[in-house]
């Protein structure tokens, strides 16, 4: 199965999960930036139900996701890491992989793309899983051989997916919220630690 999928910023659970099961990803670069979406956006779930955490971008000459420049405005990066250690401190595996973590929010990326496949490595390495990953060489306007993921992964108006069933696992807030799906695979990772790949 190959699958075609747009570039995530610390992505759903659902989009993880098209890593690990297809034969080959083909991660977007040609399209355009689309705001509201996992392109620059992930949620967690803290102490008040879901957050999502925004990487601000510039808007440059080009709409191209692949031109696409993370802006230093508003110490986003440190609020994001202040954010994700309040709400996942008390998780089973934060501390164990928090320096792995850390880094994303400490060093500086000039471009999304570049910044979302450095995440997406270090992920998988952490998950133990080796997809094969493929980058666009242009525009994919009508996937042949490709199923197309790129819109239907999405934290607003997700599309139907007949191959993903949110599987319940331990939250932190659970007894509060009851288990909140699909969210970052940050939280599958400091909830579940290694088991993190049998639930993908």
């Amino acid at each position: 199965m190959q699958v075609l999928l747009s570039t995530t910023y610390f992505g759903p659970v659902q989009w993880y999960q098209k890593l690990h099961r297809a034969d080959v990803v083909h991660i977007e670069k040609w399209e355009s930036f689309i705001k509201q979406t996992y392109r620059n956006r992930c949620q967690i779930a803290t102490t008040n139900g879901v957050q999502a955490l925004t990487v601000p971008v510039e808007r440059g000459t080009s709409p191209l996701i692949k031109d696409i420049r993370i802006s230093d405005h508003g110490n986003w990066r440190h609020l994001h890491w202040m954010a994700l250690q309040s709400a996942y401190g008390e998780s089973p595996f934060f501390e164990y992989y928090q320096d792995d973590i850390r880094p994303f929010f400490e060093k500086r990326w000039d471009f999304l793309l570049d910044y979302n496949e450095a995440i997406c490595q270090k992920m998988c390495e952490l998950i133990d899983i080796q997809p094969k990953i493929e980058y666009s060489s242009d525009f994919v306007a009508e996937p042949k051989e490709e199923a197309d993921y790129r819109l239907a992964i999405n934290p607003k108006h997700p599309a139907p997916d007949a191959d993903f069933t949110p599987k319940s696992y331990y939250q932190v807030y659970s007894s509060k919220h009851g288990f909140l799906p699909n969210l970052s695979v940050l939280d599958l990772l400091f909830n579940m630690g290694p088991e993190s790949i049998f639930y993908l």
